[in-house]
Parts: structure tokens; sequence; C-alpha cells
């Protein structure tokens, strides 16, 4: 946690990925972050991984340090309280991030009549409001055709959601500068961002696009090759994994050292005609020729003989392990001032990381948990919108907002 956003209020009525990746964000720079959901909680409330008592922890990992409001959204006192809140009052309020339809009752049109300087982040599937989620847009773009074993023709669904953080960090970015512009009197906007915009451009960005108008063809599947570059896995003498990238003329020179190999490679070069110390292009062409080389080294070394090696080398490489062996990493999980073991909603204390960035010049603040849903909802009332004891107690009375469950 930081304080560089403190005073802003950011509110957020989105669900799943995407947005609340934006809402914590902000959160953790130092924004008063509050999140509405329906009472009950959202059709991300109960989403896996679950604790062993049913809690969900991937929703209290989103949504750390955020304020919530339940509330009835499918009645109209609830959706007008909800519109209230997105255009709430304050020089530093007036921010939304939602994943709410275009149309509806949380349109840009609806909620710019009750704050004409309203800015609005609106994360969407498709660009033209169709629905679409991380996995399904990516499915469209080709990825999972390139990904996987070479010769195998099936679809490999990355683990990872991409485009939904991708589009979360984006998010943030584009508030942050609708912000800026409306501090300099350019009044309020809505941005929407479409996933399949934010991963068509990033292909774009990355020469997916040029490369497959130029060849005709998407990418071909390389197993564990980095494509244009020398990098895979090779097996050590006790059957160890490791990951060898080699994109630099250092890096590629401090390889061969280390393995021993530089005469072997440098036949191969006279064989060919070529020179593999300042194209890394050659290195990938030729890999086939290259590959043996490195496997028989590594093969006839253990990870403990190549491993110190390698560090006294300069050699770019690394150890496949499992989240639990890297959980006792002291450069990712371990002793990482990043994270702060704190207790959650769902009872357990774990590590919980704060505001990805380091600042040197400031002091990074205590990791706040998320919230039980609710937990807020009279506090936001009542500090936000103004309501008095009165005009709460009656909501609550009619079922149109609720509390945090005891």
């Amino acid at each position: 946690m930081y304080d560089l956003l403190k005073g802003l209020r950011v509110v957020e009525g989105a669900a799943f990925v995407a947005g609340p990746t934006c809402g914590l964000y902000l959160a953790q720079m130092g924004a008063e972050v509050i999140r509405f959901d329906n009472i009950g909680g959202g059709p991300d409330f109960n989403r896996w991984p679950l604790s062993h008592e049913g809690k969900s922890l991937y929703w209290e990992g989103l949504n750390k340090s955020k304020k919530s409001v339940a509330i009835d959204l499918t009645s109209p006192a609830g959706r007008e309280l909800a519109q209230r809140l997105a255009a709430s009052p304050g020089e530093d309020g007036g921010l939304f991030v939602t994943n709410f339809p275009v149309d509806g009752f949380l349109s840009y049109d609806k909620l710019s009549a009750l704050r004409s300087d309203l800015i609005c982040v609106r994360v969407m599937g498709w660009a033209d409001g169709s629905q679409g989620m991380d996995y399904t847009i990516n499915s469209a773009i080709g990825l999972p055709l390139m990904t996987g074993p070479v010769g195998d023709e099936r679809p490999v669904n990355h683990v990872l959601a991409a485009w939904d953080l991708l589009t979360g960090a984006y998010c943030s970015f584009a508030l942050v500068s609708a912000l800026l512009a409306r501090m300099r009197g350019r009044g309020g906007r809505e941005i929407r961002a479409p996933l399949s915009d934010i991963g068509a451009a990033t292909m774009a960005n990355l020469g997916f696009v040029a490369e497959t108008l130029q060849t005709g063809h998407q990418r071909p599947r390389m197993g564990n090759d980095i494509f244009g570059a020398f990098g895979r896995d090779f097996t050590t003498k006790d059957g160890v994994k490791l990951m060898l990238l080699a994109i630099t003329p250092k890096q590629w020179s401090k390889a061969l050292e280390a393995l021993s190999i530089a005469p072997a490679v440098a036949a191969v070069e006279a064989e060919l005609g070529v020179s593999f110390a300042t194209d890394e292009g050659l290195r990938f062409t030729h890999r086939a020729r290259l590959y043996p080389l490195f496997e028989q080294a590594f093969a006839a070394r253990t990870a403990a003989e190549l491993t110190p090696a390698f560090d006294a080398g300069g050699v770019t490489w690394g150890a496949y392990q499992t989240l639990e062996a890297a959980l006792q990493d002291t450069r990712l999980f371990k002793d990482n001032p990043l994270f702060e073991d704190i207790r959650h909603p769902s009872g357990l204390t774990y590590p919980a990381p704060g505001a990805m960035g380091t600042i040197p010049q400031d002091q990074r603040l205590s990791v706040q948990p998320a919230p039980k849903l609710g937990q807020h909802t009279d506090e936001v009332l009542a500090e936000v919108l103004g309501m008095s004891s009165g005009e709460i107690g009656k909501l609550h009375d009619a079922g149109v907002v609720a509390g945090p469950k005891a």
C-alpha cells in the first residue's frame, strides 16, 4: 500500500477479474475504492479456489483494501442508489469502474446526467457489446493454436488469464489519465476497454499480426522453444529441468563457456558458414543443430554442478519449480517485503501483497484485507451520499441494502 492516490474515491461495480483488478491497483496506491455488489454477492462471490469452509480465496484476493456495499440491484431503489454512488459528489469523486453493459441503468448517459464530469471506465468483452471473456477472446485470437507440443493439433488454454489482467492494468492507467484531463478542465468521459481490443492490439504490438500478414499463416507450435532466440528447457544428469536463455551476445558466450561447448559450437558455425555470436535469429534458425550439443552438456552434469557454474559465469537460467517450492523462494514470496501476513475474511491467515511497485522514497503501508460483503454499507451511504440513520434504516427494512452477515 502507498498513499499516492489518497483522497480519490473510486466506485467499482464489477465482477470477475479485469474490473476488480483495476480497482485493486487503485486501492493499493491509496485511493478509496468502494465496491457495490448484489445482496448475497455477485456472480464472482463464490468463485474457486475456495477455503475448506467454502469462502472464495479468489474474491478476497482481488478485493483487498476496498470497502463493500451490498445493494439489491434488481430493485428500482437499489439501482438508484448504485447510480448515485457511481456519480458520487466531490472533486475527487465521480470515478466509476464497471463491467456492466453499455446500455442499462449504469449507462454513461444515465450516470452523466447525474454528474456531467463523470469518468467511467467500462470493461467489455467484445467491442460491439456482445459477451466475451478472457478464454473466449483468447480462443478467437489464435494463441491456443500456437501453444503446445509440435504436431499436436489440440488447442491449449493458458492457465493465466492474460487479457483480463492486461485490461485491468490498462483501465487503472486510463482512469488516472482521464482524471488528469478532468483536472485540466477537459471534463469527464467514458472509456470503453473491450478485452477483444486489448487482445488484438497486444498481438499487433508484439508483431504477431505483421508476421502473419507477411507469411500468410500464424506462427506454428514450437513446444518450449523461445521464438526468434535460443531458449528451452534442458535436463541435467540427475533429472532436473532447467530453463536456459541466451538472447544477448554475452548471454550466449557465457552459456557456451559454462557448458564447455564453445569448440563444438564453433565447428557447427564453420560447417554452416555462420556466426552465432551476435545474431540470435541464426541461433533460432539452426537450433536443431545446437540443441543436441546443449542436451549432451546438461546430461553430463548434475544440477548441483551446473547451477553454481551458471551463476559464476553470469548465465541466464532458471529452475522449474512448483508453487509450493516458490513459496519458500526468498526472491519471490518468503521474506519478500511486498507480502504481509494478514487475516482474511475467510478466517485464514496467509501472505497478501500490497502494491507491486516499490517506491524507495515512500513508506510502504500495511496491507489491508478484503471487506466482508456489505461491511461498509451504512458508512458509505452516510458519508458519501449524506443519508441519515433513519433513511438508512428504512432501506434496510425494505431489503434494499444489507450489512455484513454475523
